[in-house]
């Protein structure tokens, strides 16, 4: 469906693209051998070579660019074997060098492509137009102190993937949609964590609104969005803002902007900088960056499954319907979690117990399939029992909340409290005759037409044994009699 803005002058059609800066999972930072690894206290990861020390020089690490040619891989993109760093120069207090080291005309990735699905099942594939390697700078933090600025240099030299799309994106939606399917890719590689509240996934926003056949209009920045929802919330409040300016005979003006999701509004933060006023130039420290086709395909050849191949295969191995398998593969731990429950076993019923009574009560005890106290070799000897009819559904969820509280075994609570269904015919007509004894009434109203108290009948049936009865069996048995 077309997302359409709606002004006094008839709709206007939105333009978004978005530039990520993904933080690459490394041990050490782009140019130096600082620890990478998030928090720690203030200005304990820092080398004299990100503090900007005169004299010290950048020495690439190899995985970050590994890192980056991995994800290009991953997002079907062109990988340059060779590629050049630049220094982009700006003067601000947590930048100590006063420029960053970046790459602009020559990236390490070029043009690629990401496929995302709606809600409504539609698919649309959103133009990758770069990669490009960069150094994070520092943090300034202003809550400290009521007269100061406090500096934080851990982050500064930490290495960033910048990932910047087409400006494709044609509703909040659709930006939901791509930078969901973009952290499961760099999760599924394991180049980039995607924690967004902790700054190692962030968003700019380019946001601009035209009449339909129209080319583009003077667009926005929107910078450093931290979370998926705030992304989706900044276009729309932007967009209606573009709308009224230009309807009231104004012009937009280019320039960054912030979003400040607690008022829904986007503020002015300066006018909008061109390549030109960064002064590029190639960093005389770091000699063109050459990568051989054979290391490529190297890194290529041992590539995890991906989340579109994954989902694929879950539907032809396993037989499961497209949403499951989505939902199944949009984590890889869930993804591993499900096939380790339905190997061997019923697919269609470890999918229906993953998706449902498990992820429910991780959900309602706060934890994650990482620390959930179920495995998922315990699920599977959970539905072990119903299939070989130990238990059935009704005593399995019951058996299912016990391991949850105490981490048992199904085997060891069905054992410990005497769960095991009736599968004995004899016993099972015994307690249907007993129902239909105490019910006459019930029994003449059905045989009388009602046929929809049979339910009634099993119902009794099953409380009458303690919800033991085997389902099948006192289904059986109450058509027989009745």
């Amino acid at each position: 469906m077309t997302y359409l803005i709606e002004g006094r002058d008839g709709p206007w059609e939105l333009v978004v693209g978005l530039e990520v800066h993904a933080q690459v999972i490394s041990r050490s930072k782009l140019f130096s051998g600082a620890s990478a690894s998030y928090g720690g206290e203030p200005n304990t990861h820092v080398s004299l070579v990100d503090a900007g020390f005169p004299g010290m020089l950048p020495v690439i690490n190899r995985e970050c660019v590994a890192q980056a040619v991995r994800t290009g891989l991953g997002l079907k993109a062109r990988v340059n074997l060779e590629s050049r760093f630049d220094r982009k120069n700006y003067f601000y207090a947590d930048l100590p060098t006063g420029y960053q080291i970046s790459q602009f005309t020559h990236p390490i990735i070029g043009e690629g492509a990401v496929e995302i699905e709606m809600a409504d099942g539609s698919t649309r594939v959103i133009g990758i137009t770069r990669l490009h390697l960069e150094q994070d700078a520092g943090k300034s933090m202003h809550d400290q102190d009521p007269a100061r600025s406090f500096i934080d240099l851990n982050r500064a030299g930490v290495a960033l993937m910048e990932i910047v799309s087409e400006p494709d994106i044609r509703s909040p939606e659709e930006a939901g949609a791509y930078l969901r399917k973009l952290r499961m890719i760099l999760r599924y590689l394991g180049t980039c964590d995607g924690n967004m509240e902790e700054g190692s996934m962030r968003a700019d926003v380019n946001v601009s609104v035209r009449k339909a056949g129209e080319p583009f209009r003077t667009r926005c920045e929107i910078k450093n969005v931290n979370s998926i929802r705030y992304v989706m919330q900044a276009i729309e409040v932007e967009a209606v803002r573009q709308v009224e300016i230009w309807e009231s005979g104004g012009s937009v003006d280019q320039e960054t902007r912030l979003f400040d999701p607690a008022r829904s509004e986007t503020r002015s933060l300066r006018s909008k900088e061109d390549a030109h006023d960064y002064r590029y130039f190639p960093d005389p420290d770091l000699l063109p960056l050459v990568i051989e086709e054979a290391w490529v395909q190297e890194l290529a050849s041992h590539l995890p499954e991906l989340p579109d191949a994954k989902r694929q295969r879950f539907q032809d191995e396993y037989g499961i319907p497209r949403y499951d398998a989505g939902v199944l593969v949009a984590e890889q731990p869930t993804a591993d979690f499900y096939e380790t429950v339905a190997r061997g076993r019923d697919p269609r019923l470890a999918a229906n117990w993953v998706i449902g009574d498990f992820f429910a009560a991780l959900n309602r005890t706060g934890r994650t399939i990482q620390d959930s106290p179920i495995s998922a070799e315990a699920l599977g000897g959970m539905l072990d029992l119903i299939t070989d009819g130990t238990i059935n559904g009704k005593i399995a969820k019951d058996v299912f909340e016990e391991m949850l509280a105490n981490g048992e075994t199904a085997a060891e609570i069905v054992e410990r409290k005497g769960l095991r269904q009736v599968t004995d015919t004899d016993a099972i007509d015994a307690a249907v005759q007993a129902v239909l004894d105490k019910n006459p009434d019930k029994l003449a109203e059905y045989r009388s037409g009602k046929d929809k108290l049979f339910g009634f009948f099993v119902g009794q049936v099953m409380k009458a044994m303690a919800g033991k009865g085997n389902p099948a069996l006192v289904n059986e048995a109450l058509k027989k009699v009745l």
